[in-house]
């Protein structure tokens, strides 16, 4: 945790909720490190509100998994948070434990600043390539901070998915001002996806007005926006396919996230069935990896690279 001096927002920064993908924990680290840099070297230096960050899912991350009973990312629904803060401490299983740990420390926090407004800010990676993008709700405020980290934004994806982070850390189901997004930041196994995730940690704090713009290095803009390059700005997601055979289940090879699919296209196959793009569109998310749910999602552009039409 740093800051505490100067009001501000409290931004909760959470990585790993996903064991697979230790990119946002060691992202988390490093900004840390910065902060107590900047600090140290710049007595002047002036941070407003409070950085909390938090890791989810420990028992998956040291075992390097996606979850090891059930998917943490999916659990977030308000009426599982109520069943699981109701459970004594002994009945609590692998991802129910975490998930109360995640929880206490988010009570404590949210006591500790009552009167802040609340961001929860999620750190993931993909299973492929391909390019960094933010998923904001359908609340005006995640899309509007979202837009601001140099990456494109994905729209509507929350409807083809049950609890994740975002669907629980929102305004009407906390009952004080909250928002919430996701920021996927490359391949799991790429190195740089740490770098990418502490330039995004960087940039939202920078867009909360948390740091000032000129204590950011430009460098941290540029990495984002070297990722984004040639993409689109906006996008909304049009289909999901849900897996249904876990075992049995294998996409063609090859796909990263943003591909252009056309109608009629061989994605894959889901036991005997055949995966046939129903649209013209991109794919995001394509899973190669053996545990998930969500085989793909697939994009309609709203707002294409380069335009300067704003979000």
């Amino acid at each position: 945790m740093y800051g505490g001096r100067w009001p501000g927002p409290l931004l909760i920064v959470t990585g790993a909720m996903h064991g697979n993908e230790p990119a946002g924990i060691q992202a988390l680290e490093q900004v840390f490190d910065l902060l107590d840099q900047e600090e140290r070297a710049r007595p002047e230096f002036v941070f407003r509100g409070c950085l909390a960050g938090l890791a989810g899912n420990l028992g998956a991350l040291q075992e390097g998994r996606r979850f090891m009973a059930r998917d943490m990312n999916r659990m977030w629904d308000p009426e599982e948070v109520a069943r699981i803060r109701r459970l004594p401490l002994a009945a609590l299983q692998d991802e129910e434990a975490e998930m109360r740990a995640v929880l206490r420390e988010t009570d404590e926090l949210m006591d500790m600043y009552p009167e802040s407004p609340l961001v929860v800010m999620d750190l993931h990676t993909t299973t492929a390539g391909g390019g960094i993008f933010c998923i904001a709700t359908d609340d005006p405020a995640s899309m509007a901070l979202a837009s601001q980290l140099h990456a494109p934004v994905i729209l509507g994806l929350l409807e083809g998915i049950r609890g994740t982070t975002m669907h629980y850390f929102r305004t009407e189901v906390l009952g004080r001002e909250a928002l919430s997004f996701a920021f996927e930041a490359g391949q799991h196994a790429d190195p740089l996806s740490v770098d990418r995730a502490i330039a995004a940690v960087i940039a939202c704090m920078r867009a909360l007005g948390m740091v000032a713009p000129e204590d950011v290095e430009n460098r941290h803009d540029a990495i984002l926006e070297a990722y984004s390059r040639n993409l689109p700005r906006v996008c909304r997601v049009i289909g999901v396919h849900p897996i249904r055979y876990q075992d049995a289940f294998a996409l063609a090879p090859g796909f990263i996230n943003f591909q252009p699919v056309h109608r009629g296209q061989w994605l894959g196959k889901d036991g005997d069935e055949d995966l046939v793009s129903p649209v013209d569109g991109l794919i995001l998310m394509p899973r190669y990896q053996r545990q998930g749910d969500d085989g793909y999602f697939l994009l309609e552009v709203l707002v294409p690279p380069g335009s300067d039409q704003s979000r």
